[in-house]
């Protein structure tokens, strides 16, 4: 199964594989959403979007709609709360 940040649970944490499709915002990019980088979910709006993730210690929030293109490899389940 495909994981994307759009389906991190809170605490989970994953490693950026690669985007859907070229049309990630360049600002993405320029605070570090790149291949390889750590992604962690550290909160979701409370109308479920848009969801609040750590990229290498940037704090950036993401529409779910352009989460669900950039792929993940999952490095740490979600710890139980």
């Amino acid at each position: 199964m495909e994981v994307t940040v759009a389906d991190l649970k809170y605490g989970q944490k994953g490693i950026i594989k690669e985007f859907a499709d070229d049309l990630l915002p360049i600002k993405l990019l320029e605070l570090g959403c790149l291949p390889g980088n750590e992604v962690e979910l550290i909160q979701i709006a409370p109308l479920k979007d848009p969801i609040y993730v750590n990229i290498n210690g940037s704090h950036i929030a993401i529409r779910k709609s352009t989460a669900v293109h950039i792929r993940l490899e999952i490095i740490e389940e979600a710890s139980a709360l």
